[in-house]
């Protein structure tokens, strides 16, 4: 792996923070209080290109890997929008990847080019009520309607974006019962509103862009928006979700430097007893282990991306990667508010915001202890503990 300057990473910095600088922290707060999607953010982002960066060009995309969608969505969260920001754009990056591994012609031609251009927004399907982490558990299900179609009936909840969504990646049993990842199907449906009935689930913050349950009642599915094979869905998703852990720890690291640069520009700016309050070790220091940490985990994201985008195994490192993300955001954006002091719980110096939204990094879209369930079981070969 090659750590020496890229001339093309710093042309996509100067491009994605100069569209960034043109959306304040104020623009954010706005956004996230009238739980209202970021439209004029993200067209711009769409017309630069930024949202099908990791689309091959064929279909209109800009040909690059997940590397560069972690330095996009790195940088529009380290701008302040943090993951009311980066959200509105990573389900394009991650969501198709299966479509663009997978998928068949048909798939890739009538969709991906409308996704590069921004037109067309993409949820993703894949927790049920019931199911939670264990997706074995999945039991919504799409059985064949005799003419060569598919009808599905379920429910799915914490699908973002539904309420903006075309199109959804929806995992469905196709054959055998709960309790086996054989026999799961992966499908780009359509959530077409007379078979669709979508409602938001009200949140602690991440509000810009709402987290839905989804309803599913007879929705017809065309044979050809089947993605891959019938019943290896699961193993389809993968190819989702190791990009999806690096986006995300790219974001997280990106949500840690906006706190991180408000905490440091306030210990700076404000004196009490006579002294800047940075000058104190108790305030400097946990801010230079912040640093630290978000510049480690920074370096472990490009490791794990570098070996998605060369082919490489690369679960390990994308886990890994996405866990010590959130641990160094957290911590980071803990210390801005600690650094704040009582102002840092006042709305107004939005280090409050970047916690919330950092706090749901170690949760979302995985918890941290099934992250470390997946290290002991799968790379250490500890006996399961679950």
């Amino acid at each position: 792996m090659d750590f020496s300057p890229n001339p093309d990473h710093d042309v996509i910095i100067e491009a994605v923070d100069a569209v960034c600088a043109q959306y304040d922290d104020t623009y954010w707060a706005e956004r996230d209080d009238k739980h209202e999607f970021p439209w004029a953010f993200y067209d711009d982002m769409a017309a630069g290109g930024w949202i099908g960066i990791a689309i091959p060009e064929e279909y209109g995309g800009g040909g690059q890997g997940i590397t560069e969608g972690a330095l996009v969505l790195n940088r529009v969260a380290a701008s302040g929008a943090a993951m009311n920001g980066s959200t509105a754009l990573h389900l394009t990056m991650f969501g198709l990847n299966p479509v663009v591994k997978f998928g068949n012609d048909r798939l890739k031609e009538t969709f991906l080019p409308r996704a590069a251009a921004g037109d067309l927004h993409v949820a993703f399907g894949v927790t049920e009520p019931d199911a939670g982490t264990d997706t074995s558990r999945i039991v919504t299900r799409a059985v064949e309607d005799g003419m060569g179609g598919w009808i599905v009936n379920g429910r799915k909840i914490w699908t973002s974006k539904a309420l903006e969504s075309e199109v959804c990646l929806l995992l469905a049993r196709t054959d055998g019962e709960p309790g086996s990842f054989n026999g799961l199907t992966l499908f780009l449906v359509d959530l077409d509103p007379a078979h669709c009935d979508i409602a938001p689930i009200p949140k602690v913050g991440r509000n810009a862009v709402a987290s839905c349950e989804v309803a599913y009642d007879d929705l017809p599915v065309e044979s050809w928006r089947m993605v891959g094979e019938r019943g290896r869905g699961f193993h389809h998703i993968l190819h989702g979700l190791n990009p999806e852990r690096i986006l995300l720890a790219g974001m997280a690291c990106g949500i840690g430097e906006a706190a991180l640069r408000r905490a440091t520009n306030y210990a700076i700016e404000r004196e009490v007893f006579g002294r800047q309050i940075g000058a104190n070790q108790a305030v400097s220091h946990p801010l230079a282990k912040a640093h630290m940490e978000l510049n480690a985990a920074m370096t472990l994201m490009w490791r794990a991306a570098w070996m998605y985008d060369n082919g490489y195994e690369c679960g390990e490192l994308a886990n890994t990667a996405k866990y010590l993300a959130a641990e160094a955001s957290f911590f980071a954006a803990d210390q801005a508010m600690q650094t704040h002091g009582g102002l840092g719980y006042a709305r107004e110096y939005h280090v409050e915001r970047y916690w919330r939204e950092a706090r749901l990094q170690r949760i979302a879209p995985v918890s941290q202890e099934m992250t470390l369930n997946y290290i002991a079981q799968n790379v250490m070969g500890l006996p399961r503990s679950y």
